[in-house]
């Protein structure tokens, strides 16, 4: 059971004592080595530590990170691990709320609590190119895969916001291959986005779709109607409006 599964599990409000003894028991305490803003509401965040050393990860895998206590945690997917004990992740700041809080507060020094790395998306049974379909909180998964065996091509399409500010950060983060599409209230823009993934089908690509759980499904609908084989395609829902958990 993890932090979040046992925080919904409870009604009301958790004891401090008992926070205290979860965050000992199932986290690594981590510092802030460096937090840079690449754009409106992007944080590339350093963290380090003893405890994070050596840790078991793979690209697609993620970490819940404590907001002042083991039953609050929001949920990022680190850019890299090093076996000295420092990750990277890209936080994006939706709106309100404890994660967005946490990310413009941070400064070099700073502590917190981490648990993880533990399992989110498996990419190992994927073949051939990729695919990732995603919105602002996957770039960092994707710059994850595209570093993971620079020999392999990965495309990237992401449904986003702000497209200036989503552009900044596809180049700072090498991400060449980033097609961008301005978010549309009716979700238009998605069929294009289907259009433009299904092209690469004829290459042999797997896809992976991350990301708003709406728009997930809508693509993924989308590449099974033009021929995509349900075996080529890998999802995972990071958000839903309105709900907070998904991870």
């Amino acid at each position: 059971m993890t932090v979040t599964e046992l925080a919904s599990t409870r009604t009301g409000r958790a004891p401090g004592r008992l926070s205290q003894v979860l965050v000992r028991l199932l986290m690594r305490r981590a510092r802030v080595v460096s937090t840079e803003t690449l754009a409106e509401r992007f944080s590339l965040v350093t963290l380090e530590g003893p405890e994070l050393a050596g840790a078991a990860w793979a690209p697609g895998q993620k970490i819940q990170v404590a907001m002042g206590s083991a039953f609050v945690a929001r949920t990022y997917t680190p850019m890299s691990w090093e076996a000295s004990g420092r990750t990277r992740i890209l936080g994006y700041a939706h709106g309100e709320g404890p994660g967005a809080d946490w990310l413009r507060s941070l400064e070099p020094g700073v502590e917190c609590d981490v648990f993880g790395p533990r399992a989110s998306l498996d990419v190992e049974g994927l073949t051939g190119p990729l695919a990732v379909f995603g919105d602002e909180t996957s770039m960092g998964l994707a710059y994850a895969l595209a570093m993971q065996d620079p020999a392999r091509s990965v495309a990237c399409a992401f449904e986003v916001t702000d497209l200036d500010a989503a552009a900044q950060v596809a180049d700072r983060l090498g991400l060449s291959r980033a097609a961008l599409f301005r978010k549309r209230a009716d979700d238009a823009h998605l069929e294009t986005m289907t259009d433009a993934l299904a092209s690469l089908s004829g290459l042999g690509a797997s896809f992976v779709l991350t990301g708003r759980a709406g728009a997930i499904q809508r693509i993924r609908n989308g590449l099974k109607a033009r021929g995509v084989a349900p075996r080529r395609l890998l999802a995972k829902a990071y958000w839903a409006p309105g709900k907070t958990g998904l991870d």
